[in-house]
């Protein structure tokens, strides 16, 4: 293919350099909106280059140059005589920067490069198999917060081990709610593998890196000896620490649907802290109803499967990696262990995460913003399994950063084709979407199945509707934002492809009841129908009245004979394809 040069009024030493891109990988666009980044392989803002004129240079001069190579002026940004210019369509960004570069007026021009944070690798001796902590983001995270001191993570639990190398630094006085006392050393061990998970200290050459490095640890007692704990000295322990100054407590305990549990977080909730409860390791459902005032949690694996032993039910929120998870043990130890008793505390660390980042943001909102920035890993949104999804800190700090949680799902409508509409060949389908703060993706769905998706506007899909049966149709299509909010929108189409016509009637047999047999009151009539394309429907007919029609295969009909006559009685099935034709099966006389 000829390769197309951007604009005719470019000068000739321009030419050469302002070709268009043969990479077919890079979708690139000129962007209408100055401010809408979306982000693309090549790691820049597709269609837009910044330019910075030299101080003699006035604007009308500047103006010229930029209109003079075919690009248009997007503004420039205040005081700093550097403009953003958009391409034309297709353009190369990197040449058409490193050409205006070398125009006397300029001095420099560059792609709007897209960065992202610098991710933080901590120099733990366990670090590097601490799988978990990179699945959800953490480096990421890191790079905007560590945590902070003054946010405290409450572990209601066996106690804590207060002199671990990796813990002893980390620790505020706590309480022993069991003894009622303040001796709060770990008599099981779970304890101390909670607190290392959630908030051990990192980055120290020791041990193993946690979530929420800087954030302090509260040691609560709630259990027995034996690890067992009751729904009142949980309730107790929350209040405890809600009125000492915990900002997030971690249950890894299966008790979200404890009612006293539930007054004693609406309490801590109420103090402005935000509590983590395990989903339980049953892998059971619980038909319970959701707890408001707790974020309960399910457990995943490496592969973002839902570990096996992870309970499921009503009141899951979000999930979190629950296996073979590297942290803390009594005796200055450490251990790989698994459950949801583990997954807890990595949400408990990134609700840490969040608050250190932006102190200011109610119980509601980190859970909202945990909650919106999940990797969505089951059903479209919300489900049973996995909640919302799998915590992602790196996005939660991010949505943190100082502004409420978005709550507004995106509008959208499919403009073209309209719903009615009789469509054929290769279809155009166009889709409006807006949001308040920026549409991330668009996709299109073909009765139910995915066509595709766009990460820009126009948001524009081709569709092939020779893969298509003749007949109705439904588009389907989904906007998403950044913050996880999505909204659908539908139309029915019919495909009208010219196609052979079928005029070969499907032939039905009906295999039960047998002639000549005795029926009682329910009767299921069943037949064996084929077609050269396909049956769609199959109808029975009792002494020549239709009484039920079965429309997928294995076409089963019912017969309630409670209002028929003592006697003899004839079934014939009568089926159809799709395209009208029909046939009908032997007669078959029953008696009842």
């Amino acid at each position: 293919m000829m390769k197309r040069i951007v604009t005719a009024t470019c000068v000739a030493s321009l030419l050469a350099l302002l070709l268009i891109s043969g990479n077919p990988t890079i979708k690139v666009r000129a962007q209408k909106n100055r401010y809408r980044v979306v982000p693309q392989p090549e790691n820049f803002v597709p269609g837009r280059v910044l330019v910075g004129f030299r101080d003699n240079v006035l604007p009308d001069q500047a103006r010229n140059v930029i209109a003079a190579v075919g690009a248009r002026d997007n503004g420039e940004i205040a005081g700093l005589r550097v403009h953003v210019i958009d391409l034309p369509e297709e353009a190369d960004e990197k040449g058409f920067a490193e050409a205006l570069a070398h125009r006397p007026e300029i001095e420099f021009a560059e792609v709007d490069r897209l960065l992202q944070p610098e991710e933080i690798a901590p120099n733990d001796p366990w670090y590097v198999d601490q799988w978990h902590l990179k699945k959800i983001g953490a480096p990421a995270a890191w790079a905007t917060t560590t945590g902070s001191s003054t946010v405290v993570i409450a572990i209601l639990d066996t106690g804590v081990d207060s002199t671990h190398p990796d813990l002893a630094a980390k620790m505020v006085p706590g309480w022993n709610i069991y003894n009622n006392n303040s001796d709060t050393r770990d008599v099981g061990g779970h304890g101390t593998a909670v607190a290392g998970t959630a908030a051990a200290s990192s980055n120290n050459a020791n041990g193993v890196a946690s979530v929420a490095w800087q954030s302090s640890i509260m040691p609560i007692r709630v259990t027995d000896s034996s690890g067992y704990a009751a729904f009142s000295a949980l309730a107790s322990g929350l209040q405890w620490a809600a009125d000492h100054g915990a900002r997030v407590a971690n249950l890894s305990f299966n008790a979200s649907d404890s009612a006293t549990v539930r007054s004693a977080a609406q309490y801590f909730q109420n103090k402005g802290g935000v509590v983590a409860v395990a989903s339980g390791n049953q892998a059971t459902f619980n038909s319970a109803a959701d707890n408001p005032y707790v974020l309960t949690v399910g457990a995943t694996d490496p592969n973002d499967l839902l570990a096996s032993f992870s309970n499921t039910g009503n009141n899951v929120d979000l999930t979190a990696p629950g296996t073979n998870i590297r942290t803390t043990a009594t005796g200055g130890s450490y251990v790989s262990t698994a459950g949801t008793s583990l997954s807890t505390p990595i949400v408990a660390g990134v609700a840490a995460l969040v608050l250190s980042a932006n102190p200011g943001l109610t119980p509601t909102e980190v859970q909202n913003i945990l909650k919106q920035s999940a990797d969505d890993l089951g059903g479209s949104g919300w489900d049973t399994s996995f909640g919302w999804g799998r915590v992602n800190a790196a996005r939660a700090v991010a949505l943190a950063g100082g502004v409420p949680a978005d709550n507004t799902p995106p509008a959208l409508d499919i403009s073209s084709p309209t719903s009615g509409a009789v469509v054929s060949g290769v279809v155009s389908v166009s889709v409006n979407a807006t949001d308040n703060v920026g549409v991330t993706s668009v996709s299109l769905s073909v009765d139910g199945s995915t066509l595709g998706a766009d990460a820009a506007s126009p948001y524009a899909f081709a569709w092939n509707t020779a893969n298509a049966a003749n007949g109705s149709h439904t588009l389907t299509a989904t906007a998403s934002d950044g913050a996880g909010n999505a909204t659908s929108s539908s139309v029915t189409v019919v495909v009208s492809n010219n196609v052979a016509v079928d005029s070969t009637a499907p032939s039905v047999v009906i295999t039960s009841p047998n002639a000549g047999s005795t029926v009682s009151t329910n009767v299921t009539v069943s037949a064996n129908a084929t077609d050269n394309v396909a049956v769609v429907k199959n109808e029975l007919y009792v002494d020549g009245v239709l009484t039920s029609t079965a429309s997928a295969a294995p076409f089963t009909n019912k017969w309630n004979t409670r209002k028929a006559k003592t006697g003899a009685h004839v079934l014939q099935c009568k089926a159809y394809d799709a395209a009208g034709n029909f046939g009908w099966s032997q007669s078959v006389s029953v008696n009842k």
